[in-house]
């Protein structure tokens, strides 16, 4: 066999190692009471920036700063303190990569050592392999200056440190600084590989031979992973429909590559872009229909950024393999403000007062104006949202009634109904808040309508195609109903350019809103929160407890072991073969889990760390396989 050529590996520290530059957070250290700190740190970091992209002396920006700062050595213990919380998570992670390859690992900075050793030591890391600057002291331990003899004090002392080493085999270099690159330029690296985990810089940018994300797209490169199966950066995410930007924090903070779109698309539009993407955020414009998902041949998982799931064909989803989220009570409070508010204008004809007044209309009356205290609200769909609607109304004085098809636990004073028919006869108020299921079309139709209190009030803050939208124009224009208000409707606009229609349009004491119920500041961010943690959970760990199609499983964090994830069509046998699979390729589990439901099977089995790769493949060949995945 051939012999295997011995690879060294030289890392920065600052930016790369760490998250941050050090003498920034020396900087805030030192300069914790100065009037002007704010203004001396953006000093500090202007001439840092510009040591690292190469337009100032290596050694003029050393100076420069520590003159700046006066630092002592008793500010170097908080320094090392806090850049221990600093460290770079993909570096965390990959602690075992430190640990195996301590002996030709080498930590080259422009840096110094006093900082450097104490961070890098814990991770493995020999002193002696940490190449440094090192300060100067007066005898008050004040920091006067540094070495400047050592050659990593001047520009292209990366360089010749490197020289020194005279290493053997090849030389990979991981640093996010231009003087990073000059040790590729010279000729002593076989590759430079830029780090934009923390920060990136076009200048050095363009000189990389491969953009490394994160510590586990260079170890995959090298096929050195043992932690993650897939680096997260090559994992791509897309966000349609404005969803909110914390999502797409959280997603970035994670390693995802992400991607926001502001508007939906539609379904060729959709089946174009989404050939690459593995995770997919929606909102309820956007349809993932089956010949979409025949398209997404990388898709791992969907986040519908909000309570309904009617715009994913749910079932070609799971045949894919697609697990999907949702977020059941991100926006309720939200919605069910929105819905008080509207009962309690249309009982007093706000809206209209509304419209003449613009009109220059002064009519003051009390005719047809009322309080809800007292008056019956009949909920059609008593779950997450229609349950809290029922806690502020009866709050408010309202008698609550209810309608639900499941048996539901009764909250307050609320009284379930039997029947519609039963709740349309009592109920002053009709709120709807069920669900977009195909059987629940015009579900509101002429003869419901016939069958509610003359002068009732109607809303719909649920699905568009709940109520026949020609029935109620009717209702209203009769008088038969007193008022409504709509927030959803069959057909919506896709986005705010493209123009409104309905024949609820004009109608009197009516309001149409924009499918803004759950649209604020709060619901909007408590669901860019939770989709996107459920999801990384899910494909960090398999956990589905919180997805709307797969089979519910939570699962213990494991620790020395591997998981593989297996996905397959119902069948029986499938487990004793995935069993048999890794008997064959001797490999113990550690745990085993399945649940089923009519489509799917789901398997996550936890093995002994060392197993073949190719034990993949033989699970991908079972019968009726539809996804095998290496989780970590």
């Amino acid at each position: 066999m051939p012999q295997e050529i011995m690879k060294n590996f030289i890392i920065d520290f600052d930016s790369t190692f760490t998250k941050v530059e050090a003498f920034d957070i020396l900087g805030e250290i030192v300069l914790a009471d100065h009037p002007e700190k704010e203004k001396v740190l953006n000093q500090i970091k202007k001439i840092t920036n510009k040591g690292m992209d190469g337009t100032l002396n290596l050694r003029d920006s050393i100076e420069k700063r520590l003159n700046i700062l006066s630092p002592h050595k008793d500010d170097l213990n908080e320094l090392i303190t806090q850049l221990k919380k600093q460290v770079s998570k993909s570096f965390e992670r990959n602690r075992e990569f430190f640990s195996k390859f301590r002996n030709h690992i080498y930590i080259v900075s422009n840096g110094f050592k006093e900082f450097i050793v104490p961070i890098v030591s814990e991770y493995g890391i020999k002193p002696d392999h940490v190449l440094a600057n090192e300060f100067t002291y007066d005898e008050q331990g004040n920091i006067t200056g540094f070495d400047i003899t050592n050659a990593l004090a001047s520009n292209e002392g990366k360089v010749e440190t490197i020289k020194n080493l005279n290493l053997k085999g090849e030389v990979y270099v991981i640093g996010d600084g231009y003087t990073d690159f000059e040790i590729k330029k010279a000729g002593l690296a076989s590759k430079f590989y830029v780090f934009t985990e923390n920060v990136s810089r076009r200048s050095v940018l363009e000189n990389a031979d491969h953009v490394a994300p994160s510590l586990d797209e260079f170890l995959f490169v090298h096929n050195m992973n043992t932690v993650l199966s897939y680096p997260k950066n090559r994992i791509n995410v897309l966000l349609l429909e404005n969803i909110h930007d914390k999502a797409f924090d959280i997603l970035k903070e994670e390693g995802y590559q992400v991607e926001i779109l502001h508007e939906s698309l539609d379904e060729d539009m959709l089946c174009e872009k989404i050939k690459n993407v593995s995770i997919l955020g929606i909102r309820s414009k956007t349809n993932v229909t089956e010949n979409v998902l025949e398209n997404a041949n990388r898709l791992i998982a969907i986040g519908a950024y909000c309570i309904g799931t009617n715009q994913i064909d749910l079932e070609a989803c799971l045949r894919k393999g697609v697990a999907v989220f949702n977020a059941p009570y991100g926006n309720t409070r939200s919605v069910v403000e929105l819905a008080i508010s509207e009962i309690i204008m249309l009982m007093r004809n706000i809206p209209d007062r509304i419209m003449e007044m613009h009109a220059g209309v002064w009519k003051k009356s009390a005719h047809l104006s009322n309080e809800i205290r007292g008056k019956i609200l009949g909920i059609i769909g008593y779950g997450n949202i229609g349950s809290q609607l029922s806690i502020l109304a009866e709050a408010m004085g309202m008698k609550v009634f209810y309608y639900d098809l499941e048996e539901r636990q009764t909250i307050g004073n609320a009284v379930k109904c039997q029947s519609m028919n039963e709740l349309f006869a009592l109920a002053d108020v009709v709120s709807l808040h069920v669900d977009g299921r195909p059987e629940n079309e015009n579900m509101i139709g002429e003869k419901e309508i016939s069958q509610m209190r003359d002068g009732a009030i109607l809303l719909n803050l649920s699905r568009g195609n709940i109520i026949d939208s020609d029935a109620l124009k009717k209702a209203i224009e009769t008088g038969k109903l007193r008022g409504a208000a709509i927030d959803v409707y069959p057909n919506e606009p896709k986005t705010n350019h493209n123009t409104f229609s309905s024949p609820l349009i004009g109608l009197p004491n009516t309001i149409l809103t924009p499918h803004i119920g759950g649209s604020t500041q709060e619901a909007q961010m408590n669901i860019a929160d939770y989709v996107p943690n459920v999801i990384m959970d899910f494909i960090n760990s398999g956990s589905t407890n919180n997805s709307v199609n797969f089979p519910q499983v939570k699962l213990p964090v494991l620790e020395n072991a591997h998981r593989l994830m297996h996905i397959h069509h119902n069948e029986p046998g499938i487990l004793a073969k995935i069993d048999k699979v890794l008997a064959d390729h001797n490999i113990n589990i550690v745990g085993q889990y399945l649940k089923t439901n009519d489509i799917i099977g789901y398997v996550i089995t936890d093995i002994d760390k060392k197993y073949p790769k190719d034990v993949i493949k033989d699970l991908k060949k079972i019968d009726h396989t539809i996804r095998v995945r290496l989780l970590y």
